[in-house]
């Protein structure tokens, strides 16, 4: 099947030919090694919560210099989010995910070496370039190779690699700390410096980008490879394209650069405003919450650093059980019905959990977790849903600016947690704060989020 020589054509005739690909060994395996990746840069994000207790007893640190170990690696994921779109939007997804996977293994390795604490909050900041660059980059490559129909479920049970390896970080933390130290850990988390080499051998181009962005035979030669490894798993010869593209044709776009003011012309404004509303309420709640609960275990409930990590550990599963059932609901209910959802249960959970003080170490793991099942169910889905919300040549840029409000909360999270138990303020403070500031963008996903459900990308962002 050729492809006509226009940029215009090209990109119609890209979107018909990805619609109709049906599930195969080749879409999993891209999944996997993706996953992979994603899985262990989640990994590396969360180990410094786990670890502080101990390196700051070891580097004898301050409140101050705790939270800025927590924060450190936060800007630089925020800086890194805000470079990686306009990098990927530019040349390409698959190139940006390399990097960024070599870089995020590279630091993991030279902080085992550290002995104090300038040089690893160095490391940490560089790492966090290269995770903030990572994530986004990934969450537009899945979207860009998946179909319409059952698209939620498809990115969400890749997406969930992420809250997993946070889950695991959490028990293998739990595990080797305790026994081994911290360094170990580190170790490890240099593990997905191999899965560079697989990105590149076995990751073909976003084809949706090579069309977007002119490279007409290019994207010719990728989409024919995919449909050939799709023909050899399934075993059959697909159908044409026109059986799939049940959507209309979408109206051709010249291509052109993207922009940040692509995210603010027409229908996008609105969008923008409302997605990073949520991206920064959602990720605000979620660090201010799981990167201070070691210690608070600790500090509050005079618990060991291994009883605490351990109940640091539960509140991360349940993370992880929410992920889940937003994947099985998603393509059902839409996306405005979970982020909304999950929003209005994570204020639920936190004004109870404030309203009882939390003052037991079993009401702020019950209740923690609980808030986590619902916060963690809207973080994940909102790696599915804002891709969505852009076309093609700014989808990148698009991702990774919600990735930068992301940011902000995980940075201010943790900040604000911190300054309000400093302050004396206590724990019921702390949490029916943070569920103010839900309900905010509970309201926000409610009223403003637009519905994409079995809508192709190019019909939902020409």
């Amino acid at each position: 099947m050729s492809i006509a020589a226009t940029p215009e054509v090209t990109q119609r005739d890209i979107a018909a030919r990805l619609e109709r690909l049906p599930m195969s060994r080749w879409q999993v395996s891209i999944r996997l090694i993706i996953g992979i990746v994603t899985f262990f840069e989640a990994f590396d994000q969360l180990l410094i919560a786990y670890t502080l207790p101990v390196i700051g007893r070891e580097w004898h640190m301050t409140t101050a210099s705790s939270t800025a170990t927590l924060t450190i690696g936060s800007i630089g994921m925020l800086l890194g989010a805000l470079a990686s779109g306009w990098a990927a939007d530019r040349i390409g997804r698959v190139k940006v995910i390399t990097l960024c996977v070599a870089v995020t293994a590279l630091c993991s390795l030279a902080m085992t070496l550290c002995t104090a604490l300038l040089p690893f909050l160095i490391l940490r900041f560089v790492q966090g370039l290269a995770i903030g660059g990572e994530v986004p980059t990934a969450a537009a490559y899945i979207a860009e190779i998946s179909r319409a129909r059952r698209r939620g479920r498809f990115v969400l049970m890749y997406e969930i690699v992420f809250p997993a390896g946070l889950a695991v970080g959490a028990l293998v933390a739990a595990w080797v700390i305790p026994h081994w130290g911290w360094r170990p850990l580190f170790a490890l988390a240099a593990v997905p410096g191999l899965a560079a080499v697989l990105l590149q051998l076995r990751i073909p181009e976003s084809p949706r980008w090579l069309a977007a962005h002119g490279h007409t035979e290019k994207a010719e030669q990728t989409m024919a490879l995919i449909e050939r490894r799709v023909e050899e798993s399934l075993g059959r010869p697909l159908p044409p394209p026109a059986e799939a593209a049940a959507a209309p044709a979408p109206a051709p776009v010249p291509t052109k650069r993207s922009s940040f003011r692509d995210l603010f012309a027409g229908r996008y404004r609105r969008r923008t405003l409302m997605v990073w509303t949520i991206w920064f309420v959602g990720y605000l709640a979620n660090y201010g919450i799981t990167s201070w609960l070691p210690t608070l275990y600790k500090g509050s409930f005079h618990l060991s650093i291994g009883q605490a990590l351990w109940y640091s550990t539960a509140t991360s599963v349940a993370g992880l059980v929410g992920c889940l059932i937003a994947a099985l609901v998603v393509d059902k209910l839409g996306r405005r019905v979970v982020l909304a959802a999950g929003l209005g249960g994570t204020t639920a959970m936190l004004v109870v959990l404030g309203a009882l003080g939390a003052g037991t170490p079993l009401q702020l793991l019950v209740w923690s977790s609980l808030a986590a099942m619902f916060n963690f169910a809207v973080n994940v889905c909102l790696y599915l849903y804002t891709p969505e919300l852009y076309p093609t040549r700014s989808r990148a840029l698009g991702v990774s600016l919600g990735g930068v409000m992301n940011r902000f909360g995980l940075i201010l999270g943790p900040i604000l947690v911190g300054a309000l138990y400093a302050g004396g303020s206590g724990l019921a403070s702390v949490f029916l704060v943070l569920g103010g500031i839900c309900f905010v963008g509970a309201l926000v996903a409610g009223f403003f989020a637009e519905e994409t459900k079995g809508r192709t990308l190019e019909e939902v962002s020409p």
